[in-house]
């Protein structure tokens, strides 16, 4: 791994292969993935407090309620859905920060982008379960849902970048990452 930019400087690590985190990757990702934290945090307080009223019709295909309480939203049974989306939030958005974007080992970029794999491939199971079991879509599971697939996107975008030589973008770069904390 070789260092680049100017004597004094906190340098932008690049990987061996090129490879160095666009300037607009972790602000991007991390505020997709907080709002996903959020939402999923709802859903979670939702599911253990009756007194929390989801504000969701719950008559015909969007019906909030019907999904949220379905067979479907427990896996194997005991472990509901919005707790597993939590968690995976949780985990998604420590791998979206500054800190972790800096860092250019392959199985950190590999590993944040299978993450958001993993969490894709659930996202369509649920879809097809909504759709096809359930037959109700929920308004904030599809808000997750969606902010799933854009940071699966950004993220897959992210991890193939490879910028141009530009110096000038290379101090700038520098400059943000220093600001947003310690590596």
């Amino acid at each position: 791994m070789a260092a680049i930019g100017t004597p004094g400087r906190t340098a932008t690590a690049v990987a061996d292969d090129g490879w160095r985190p666009p300037r607009w990757a972790w602000p991007v990702t991390l505020l997709l993935a907080l709002v996903g934290l959020g939402i999923s945090a709802y859903l979670t307080d939702a599911h253990y407090n009756s007194s929390v009223v989801l504000a969701c019709p719950d008559t015909g295909v969007v019906n909030c309620a019907k999904v949220t309480s379905s067979g479907e939203s427990m896996i194997f049974g005991v472990i509901p859905v919005a707790v597993t989306g939590l968690g995976y939030y949780l985990v998604v958005t420590v791998a979206m920060l500054p800190q972790l974007w800096r860092n250019t080992s392959p199985l950190v970029r590999w590993g944040r982008l299978g993450l958001m794999v993993a969490g894709m491939g659930m996202v369509i199971y649920l879809v097809f379960a909504e759709l096809f079991l359930i037959d109700a879509i929920c308004l904030y599971c599809t808000a997750v849902h969606a902010i799933t697939f854009l940071l699966l996107a950004t993220v897959a975008i992210a991890t193939v970048w490879t910028p141009l030589d530009d110096v000038d973008d290379d101090e700038d770069h520098d400059e943000e990452l220093a600001e947003a904390g310690p590596a």
